[in-house]
C-alpha cells in the first residue's frame, strides 16, 4: 500500500511513515568507514528507514594509534593493515553498487604527523577520500548517532575510542556543548607512572571535562567497543539473559562491580566466556578506569550502552528533519510489514480493531501494541511449528531501534503468543524474568488479541467488525457486520475465548443485520 497517500493523521501521534518517501529512500544502501584510533570498520546501511539494517558489517583491528605518543607517527604495521582493509571495502563497496564510500578518521590519524600522508596514500591507491575530523565534530556525530536510535533524548553521551574520547551533551534531540580528550586506552597504555600514574592524569583530565560540561545528571550513553566489551563483562558477572548490547542498562553500582569483578578473574578466561578479541581485551583494564571516573564526577541516573555511534551519526547527517523526527521502531516496523507480510497494510486495522482493549495504556505500551501489529505477519514464512519462537527471536534480537530490553521481552512475547497460546516450553523462560507479572498478563492479552483478530482477515481496507472491552462487568463485545460473519468459524471463536479467558471476562457477539 503507498504509505504517502494516508493523511497524517491516520496513526494519531505515530503520524505517516516515511520510509517509502523519495528522500527516504536516497538514503537506501550508504556506505560509511570509520578509521580509528584502533580499529577500522565498513558499515553499509540498508532499507530506506527511519531505523536502516546493517547491509554489510565488517572490522579490522589495526591499532593505527599504537605507539603514537612516543613516536608521533602511526603504527607503521597498522597503517599497512589500515590501507589494505581500506582497499578491499573499496572493492567490495563497487561490488554492492554503492556510489562511493563516506571515510572519516578520528584522533590517531588527526595527531600522527604522517596523518596526511596516510590519507594521500589511501586516495591514491584506493580512490578513498579520507576526511580527517577534529574532537569536537567526533563528539557531535557521535552524538547524533545517539539521536538515531532514541530521538529527543537528553543526556550525556560518552565516545571512547582508542586514542580520545569525547563528551557531548544531547537536550531535545539537539547536540550541546562538546569536549574532547585523551583518554583514550591506547594513550592511557603509555602514560609514565604505572597504574599510579595513570590514576593522576584520568583524575586530572576528567576534572578539567566536568569543568567544561558542568552537572550531567540525565542519562549517561556510552559508545565505542570498549564500553560495549565492559557491559558484555558485567551481562557475565550478572547471568544477564538477554544477550543484545544496545539499550542495556547500567549503574554506577554495576559499574564499580564489574571493575572488580574484572580484577578478580584472569582476563583470558573472561575474554573467552564473553567472546572479547584479544586486542579489544588487553584495553578493557584501562577503560573501566576510565568509565569509573566518569561516573564518579557526573554520576548520571542511570547508563545506557548504545551500539550506535559516528557512523551512525555520518547517516543521521544525511537525512532531512522530518525523517530524523520519526519513531525508529515504528519506521522499522512499518518497511518489515511492506517487506515480509502477506497483506502489507492490514497491521493497521489490526490495531484499530484491538486498541479498545488498551484504552487506558500509557504512550510507551500504545507503540509496542503498534509495533507488534505491524510485524504480526512478518514471519508467515517460517515453519508452523516454530513461528512462535521466531517471532520472539526476531523482536528480541532483531535490528529495531528504540527498544529497552524489557520492551523487546515484551513485544517478542506478544508475537509469540500471536501464534501460541502457552509460554511455557519454548526456551525463553529464563528471559521472562526481565518482566513482571503484570507484563507478562498484558503481553499475553495482546497476542491474543492479535490471534484472534487475525482470524478476520479481509481486504486490507475493510472493517473487521469491533471490540469492546468493559474492565469492570468483565465484558467482551464483538459486532461483526453480516457480510463477515462466515469469518467467524470454529477456530476463531477458539481464539475469541482464548482471549476472553485471559481477560477473566464473558463474550457477547452481535451481528449487524441490515
Amino acid at each position: 500500500m503507498d504509505g504517502t497517500s494516508e493523511p497524517a493523521t491516520d496513526w494519531g501521534p505515530f503520524g505517516r511513515p516515511l520510509f517509502n518517501d523519495p528522500a527516504a529512500r536516497a538514503l537506501s544502501r550508504v556506505g560509511v568507514v570509520d578509521v580509528g584510533s584502533n580499529s577500522v570498520r565498513l558499515v553499509v546501511f540498508d532499507g530506506a528507514a527511519r531505523s536502516p539494517a546493517y547491509f554489510y558489517n565488517e572490522k579490522i583491528m589495526c591499532a593505527l594509534g599504537a605507539g603514537l605518543s612516543e613516536t608521533g607517527h602511526l603504527n607503521p604495521q597498522g597503517r599497512k593493515r589500515a590501507l589494505a582493509a581500506i582497499h578491499r571495502f573499496q572493492l567490495l563497496a563497487e561490488g554492492m553498487g554503492l556510489d562511493g564510500l563516506t571515510a572519516v578518521a578520528t584522533a590517531a590519524v588527526r595527531e600522527a604527523s604522517d596523518g596526511p600522508a596516510f590519507c594521500a596514500d589511501v586516495l591514491k591507491k584506493t580512490g578513498v577520500d579520507i576526511h580527517v575530523i577534529d574532537g569536537a565534530e567526533e563528539a557531535r556525530l557521535s552524538a547524533q548517532g545517539v539521536l538515531l536510535g532514541w530521538p529527543g533524548s537528553y543526556g550525556l553521551i560518552c565516545d571512547i575510542g582508542g586514542s580520545s574520547m569525547e563528551l557531548a551533551e544531547i537536550n531535545d534531540g539537539e547536540v550541546g556543548r562538546r569536549v574532547t580528550s585523551s583518554l583514550g586506552p591506547l594513550k592511557l597504555r603509555d602514560i609514565r607512572g604505572g597504574k599510579k600514574g595513570r590514576k593522576a592524569f584520568i583524575d586530572e583530565t576528567l576534572d578539567a571535562l566536568y569543568s567544561e560540561m558542568g552537572k550531567q545528571r540525565d542519562r549517561l550513553f556510552l559508545v565505542g567497543g570498549s564500553w560495549r566489551a565492559i557491559a558484555r563483562i558485567d551481562m557475565e558477572r550478572r547471568g544477564y539473559p538477554l544477550h543484545v548490547l544496545h539499550e542495556y542498562r547500567m549503574s554506577g553500582v554495576s559499574v564499580r562491580a564489574t571493575a572488580k569483578f574484572i580484577a578478580d578473574n584472569d582476563l583470558e578466561d573472561l575474554r573467552q566466556r564473553c567472546g572479547i578479541s584479544s586486542s579489544r581485551m588487553d584495553l578493557v583494564p584501562l577503560a573501566i578506569e576510565v568509565l569509573k571516573g566518569v561516573v564518579r564526577r557526573f554520576k548520571p541516573y542511570d547508563i545506557a550502552v548504545s551500539s550506535y555511534g559516528i557512523r551512525e551519526g555520518m547517516l543521521y547527517e544525511q537525512m532531512p528533519k522530518r525523517l530524523r523526527d520519526r519513531d525508529p521502531l515504528i519506521e522499522a516496523c512499518r518497511f518489515a510489514e511492506v517487506k515480509d507480510a502477506r497483506m502489507p497494510g492490514f497491521g493497521k486495522l489490526l490495531f484499530n480493531f484491538i486498541q479498545p482493549l488498551f484504552r487506558s495504556a500509557h504512550p510507551d505500551r500504545r507503540r509496542l501494541i503498534k509495533a507488534a501489529c505491524l510485524l504480526h505477519d512478518v514471519s508467515w514464512r517460517a515453519h508452523p511449528d516454530y513461528r512462535a519462537q521466531t517471532c520472539f527471536d526476531y523482536a528480541t534480537r532483531a535490528n529495531l531501534g528504540g527498544l529497552k530490553h524489557a520492551e523487546r521481552i515484551f513485544l517478542g512475547l506478544a508475537l509469540l503468543h500471536r501464534y501460541r497460546n502457552k509460554r511455557e516450553g519454548t526456551g525463553f523462560e529464563g528471559l521472562y524474568e526481565l518482566l513482571d507479572e503484570k507484563q507478562l498478563h498484558q503481553a499475553e492479552v495482546l497476542g491474543k488479541a492479535m490471534r484472534f483478530g487475525a482470524m478476520l482477515w479481509m481486504q486490507n481496507t475493510s472493517e473487521i467488525g469491533t471490540l469492546k472491552w468493559h474492565p469492570k462487568k468483565r465484558e467482551l463485545h464483538l459486532k461483526l457486520a453480516a457480510s463477515a460473519e462466515p469469518l467467524l468459524g470454529e477456530v476463531a471463536q477458539a481464539r475469541l475465548q482464548s482471549l476472553a479467558r485471559s481477560l477473566d471476562a464473558t463474550t457477547h457477539i452481535k451481528i449487524a443485520r441490515k
